[in-house]
């Protein structure tokens, strides 16, 4: 469980984030949507404590994560940030093997090789395992990327069992460069991840149809606020979409009870 309690971020003058309170809860995936500015990325930024708020606080499993140790934090937070560098020329196995590198002092163990290929074979990377990341096209790295960071944070079958500890899984627009097919692919596989009982996925998107097709949870955010916060049925109404988005749309009732959006 994840638990923000009126926490502001400012950046100079200007208040990114304004007193905001929200609770995410394990076994769901939970997708933050809103404009251009609305906040998104400086909320995922302060929930994985890559930003520290300035008012208020947020504890994971009730415990300040202020106080938390970088090393404690690596092995069961994980995050994909929207613009990852590798300055070495690495291999992908070797870019693959970096989100194991809480778990292993000198050299990765047995299980750390079986999660990298694990990783490897989930996410279809088997192909260029090999070649140097820095040849890669934007969507292989994107792939390579999803590889490391859901390694950081995966357990094999060993340790499966052990759901003492919650995971923390933040995904910043993890759809950026990604094919349709390989969109589809990665929400599935993240969806079928986040059910776990002990996992805590947040991630932001743009595309609202995503949201409403895979979210467990949708958070609405303008200017720095949370403006709802629920099922994509709660959230995604017409009156919510004008007044955050400006434009109004069409919402559609699938049979399988999905919900599609479309605009005029």
């Amino acid at each position: 469980m994840i638990e923000a309690d009126a926490i502001t971020y400012r950046a100079g003058n200007r208040e990114l984030i304004s007193r905001a309170s929200i609770a995410f809860e394990p076994g769901k995936l939970h997708l933050i949507i809103g404009p251009n500015g609305a906040g998104k990325s400086t909320l995922i930024k302060l929930l994985s404590r890559l930003l520290r708020p300035q008012d208020g606080s947020i504890k994971y499993d009730g415990a300040d994560i202020r106080y938390a140790s970088e090393l404690d934090l690596a092995k069961r937070r994980a995050v994909l940030s929207q613009a990852v560098e590798v300055a070495f020329p690495l291999t992908v196995r070797e870019v693959v093997m970096m989100g194991r590198y809480p778990h292993f002092g000198g050299r990765p163990s047995p299980t750390d090789e079986k999660i990298v290929d694990e990783m490897i074979e989930f996410f279809d990377i088997e192909d260029f395992v090999t070649r140097d990341y820095q040849t890669l096209s934007g969507g292989e790295r994107q792939r390579v990327n999803f590889s490391r960071v859901l390694g950081q944070v995966w357990r094999d079958e060993n340790h499966a069992a052990d759901n003492s500890e919650t995971r923390y899984l933040f995904l910043d627009e993890p759809l950026t460069f990604l094919d349709i097919r390989h969109q589809i692919d990665f929400m599935k596989k993240i969806r079928e991840f986040s059910a776990a009982a002990d996992v805590v996925t947040v991630g932001v998107v743009h595309d609202l149809n995503v949201a409403a097709r895979f979210a467990d949870q949708i958070v609405l955010m303008n200017y720095g606020t949370v403006v709802a916060c629920g099922s994509p049925a709660e959230v995604l109404t017409t009156e919510n979409i004008v007044n955050v988005f400006g434009v109004k749309p069409n919402l559609l009732s699938m049979p399988n009870g999905d919900r599609y959006i479309n605009f005029h």
